[in-house]
């Protein structure tokens, strides 16, 4: 898969999928470098006017909201009409998202919400699914989850932080295995599978979510309906 992508992509997809934000929604908040694009387009037009209120599904996106301006709430409190989200790699309408490690809660806000858009540039689209599959998982499941996932036919890697020592740690304060499994003929039976290992917070397949795809690129961006 291409590594990379321009900003100038990212930031066309991020504000296309903005546009689609109306007055008066719950929008929900992705976490990524697309999907900051998209929250500070909602940013601006907030100081223009616009009254939204914004779900964030990690630290990241909850700070970058706060400093564009954007109230926040939480699914406890409102119910969620759109959300907007990057992803790692998507395929035939299926993605793969947990690159910064946030897919547990971000799943959660995108599935909740009555849309979701997702906002990507041309390096994470693919024909088939072949990206590293991200587990959030407990701590003391390590062992045992590591053994599940290569009886799957996968290859789990600790995701180390950088800049410290030691493993990620997610905001819920879990670990993270990235997990190799070649190309995924069946998004959904490989969803299916890693749902069921005991320890397994949140997987990165999200399959069935998505109802547009905002693909962008330095001319423009295209749509795809779902």
């Amino acid at each position: 898969m291409k590594q990379g992508g321009s900003d100038d992509a990212k930031r066309a997809a991020g504000e296309s999928a903005a546009e689609a934000v109306e007055d008066g929604m719950v929008v929900g908040l992705g976490t990524g470098s697309t999907a900051a694009h998209a929250i500070r387009a909602i940013g601006a037009a907030v100081d223009a006017g616009l009254d939204v209120t914004g779900v964030p599904t990690s630290f990241q996106s909850r700070e970058l909201a706060r400093e564009a301006g954007i109230p926040l709430t939480d699914l406890d409190a409102a119910e969620i009409d759109l959300a907007i989200d990057g992803a790692d790699q998507v395929a035939g309408g299926c993605l793969v998202k947990g690159g910064g490690a946030a897919h547990a809660r971000e799943k959660i806000v995108d599935t909740a919400a009555d849309r979701l858009l997702v906002v990507v540039d041309p390096t994470k689209e693919a024909d088939v699914l072949d990206h590293p599959v991200p587990l959030e998982l407990l701590p003391a499941a390590r062992r045992p989850v590591a053994a599940a996932v290569e009886r799957l036919g996968g290859e789990p890697e600790l995701r180390r932080a950088e800049r410290k020592d030691g493993p990620v740690v997610t905001d819920n304060g879990n670990l993270v295995f990235d997990c190799a499994f070649g190309a995924i003929a069946d998004p959904a039976a490989l969803a299916a599978d890693l749902a069921t290992i005991p320890g397994v917070v949140e997987h990165g397949l999200f399959v069935d979510v998505a109802d547009e795809i905002h693909g962008g690129t330095a001319d423009g961006v295209t749509v795809t309906e779902l």
